[in-house]
């Protein structure tokens, strides 16, 4: 084989595998996420949430997360999911209640999109939803199963 012929065979090469990373979304790294900090009891239940979680949201593929432990993301801008944070401080026992699939949400304006933060359950759990994917609260929808695993303790009312 002509040296012409192996630089041209590994350019391909060299190509092809960069097509693949690009489509397999390896480029992009982690999602970077402050860190949640509940107490024992909401670890335990952070942790059947998280197991319960969808690889899919709005058919986006899940993403690695720093920190990993309690906090997931899904695609490119990232669909982000934070268990056992703080309550909003806009949230209070009045705050207008969005139900989805039987799970009641709190909406404010966020940075670039919407945040969702579970409303009467025992944690809270944070759903950040930028808006290129309007309307936000679809993506309530693919995340409304495993947050049942956290119980309610007042009805969306």
């Amino acid at each position: 084989m002509s040296r012409t012929a192996r630089r041209r065979l590994r350019i391909t090469a060299l190509l092809a595998a960069v097509v693949a990373c690009c489509l397999t979304a390896c480029s992009i790294g982690p999602v970077k996420l402050t860190a949640p900090h509940p107490d024992a009891g909401g670890r335990a239940i952070c942790a059947e949430v998280m197991a319960a979680l969808p690889d899919r949201v709005l058919d986006r593929q899940r993403r690695s997360t720093e920190p990993a432990d309690l906090t997931a993301a899904w695609g490119s801008p990232a669909i982000t999911l934070r268990c056992g944070v703080d309550q909003p401080p806009g949230m209070g026992p009045t705050s207008e209640c969005l139900e989805v699939n039987g799970v009641g949400w709190y909406a404010e304006a966020g940075e670039g999109g919407t945040l969702f933060t579970t409303l009467g359950r025992k944690i809270n759990i944070e759903v950040g939803v930028p808006s290129r994917y309007s309307p936000e609260a679809t993506a309530l929808t693919d995340l409304s199963a495993a947050v049942s695993h956290d119980p309610v303790v007042l009805p969306c009312q």
